[in-house]
């Protein structure tokens, strides 16, 4: 670690630190929401709505190569974070060498199962009949670059782990530049649609691997992907799959509630899914901000909880003032421009009104998702796996049987507001689990207070 990210982890001022480790992050979280927009609006262009239809039902699928990419990437992550706060630098070697090898392993054990089941998979995803040709290809594509988009979302989480928060943001960014320039290529010169696009994610997220790959072989003096260091000990994988596992069940859950919803929505035409898929990927943008965020700190959280729990605690107080802010500001741009923002997507004036009802109400919950990150944030950097496997669920959990009351209740209406709901049980829940833990350190900070 260079004396730079250790002058940030231990000793400046909180406001600089969280913005070192947070801004570079937000930054970057905030370029890939671009680059799923963008998607949405080039498809958009050619006025299919069967293709803007492939692209929000291919969403679950999406969520779970990534949920793979975080199973290992976070796990690892949190972990390397909490070791360089003690100091022990050979076994951060190991366990970066380990999360490389991991990733792609999984990524080639996902396009082997998944290619042979692409039928059943495409099916399973909700495609109607109009759709169905063009959700085929994207989840045909991705199932064959998902070693490189795992790998993409690993090694992400490993070089943010060390305070690298300037190269994780430049990577980010790689890959949303090279995905722009992909897109209008494949879709205006050589017409390939669906396709196209999802053969520019893919190639992104290649491209920004190799960046970081080559930050990991030749820049870090901590990080390495060698494969003389990898080592799959009993300590690595317990302290990986602790918090990793329950990232991957959040994020799986997080896909199935898209599916679940693609499945409810359905019966309210294309319009109806074609909406939620435009407003669910302009949510993402402030979501994803708050995201930035509150996964920016974690690295911080995490070396502050074996190194120095007063700072720690100085840390999460910011964090909170700072997810205010941001989600009453953005908050405030939605409803006042709501309609110009789907406008952008589509002339359709139905799939206008629909995408912006659906944004209006998802908006109401943008603090509590922003809280709720944050307590997932906390239990993983203080590797409360019980907790952070709780906060993995609850959401999904409380879904599923809300959407199916709702729904039976208050039609569409119900199905939109379900996504309230549970996210207010999920803060909640996290909020609860906070206090435990603040409880079971208050000693620790009396006595460091004193």
């Amino acid at each position: 670690m260079d004396a730079e990210n250790l002058h940030y982890f231990e000793k400046a001022p909180i406001t600089k630190a969280v913005a070192h480790f947070a801004i570079p992050m937000m930054l970057g979280t905030s370029m890939n929401v671009i680059y799923s927009i963008l998607n949405a609006y080039f498809l958009g262009t050619l006025g299919n709505t069967a293709m803007l239809t492939a692209l929000a039902l291919t969403l679950p699928l999406f969520a779970a190569i990534m949920a793979l990419g975080n199973l290992i990437g976070i796990g690892s992550g949190t972990f390397i974070s909490r070791l360089l706060g003690e100091q022990k630098y050979d076994d951060v070697k190991h366990v970066s060498s380990f999360a490389f090898y991991s990733s792609l392993a999984l990524g080639l054990l996902v396009m082997a199962i998944g290619l042979p089941l692409i039928d059943p998979i495409v099916h399973g995803l909700g495609a109607t009949t109009e759709a169905f040709g063009f959700t085929k290809e994207y989840v045909t594509v991705m199932l064959i670059g998902s070693p490189f988009v795992i790998l993409f979302f690993t090694l992400e989480n490993i070089v943010r782990s060390e305070g690298a928060a300037i190269t994780t943001m430049v990577g980010m960014i790689l890959s949303v530049v090279v995905n722009i320039i992909l897109d209008a290529v494949v879709i205006y010169v050589f017409h390939w649609g669906v396709i196209g696009v999802a053969s520019a994610t893919v190639i992104s997220n290649l491209v920004a691997s190799a960046f970081y790959g080559f930050h990991m072989g030749n820049k870090s003096r901590l990080l390495t992907i060698s494969a003389k260091w990898f080592k799959a000990s009993k300590d690595i994988l317990s302290n990986v799959f602790k918090i990793g596992v329950p990232v991957f069940i959040m994020s799986t859950f997080l896909g199935a509630m898209s599916l679940f919803l693609n499945h409810f929505l359905a019966d309210y035409g294309d319009q109806a899914v074609a909406g939620y898929g435009i407003a669910s990927r302009l949510l993402q943008f402030p979501e994803f901000i708050l995201m930035g965020l509150c996964e920016g700190v974690v690295p911080l959280i995490a070396f502050t909880f074996t190194a120095n729990k007063l700072r720690m605690k100085q840390t999460i107080g910011f964090t909170i003032k700072s997810i205010l802010v941001l989600a009453a500001g953005f908050g405030i741009i939605v409803y006042l421009i709501s309609d110009h923002l789907i406008g952008l997507f589509t002339n359709d004036p139905q799939l206008i009104e629909m995408g912006s009802y659906i944004l209006h109400v998802t908006f109401l919950s943008l603090f509590i998702s922003g809280m709720t990150a944050l307590f997932t944030g906390i239990f993983q950097a203080t590797a409360q796996g019980t907790a952070a496997f709780v906060m993995s669920i609850i959401q999904g959990v409380t879904l599923i049987p809300v959407l199916f009351i709702a729904s039976h209740m208050n039609g569409f209406h119900g199905v939109v507001w379900s996504l309230v709901i549970a996210d207010a049980v999920a803060f909640l829940v996290g909020a609860a689990m906070m206090f435990v833990l603040r409880n079971k350190l208050q000693p620790e900070l009396e006595h460091l207070v004193q």
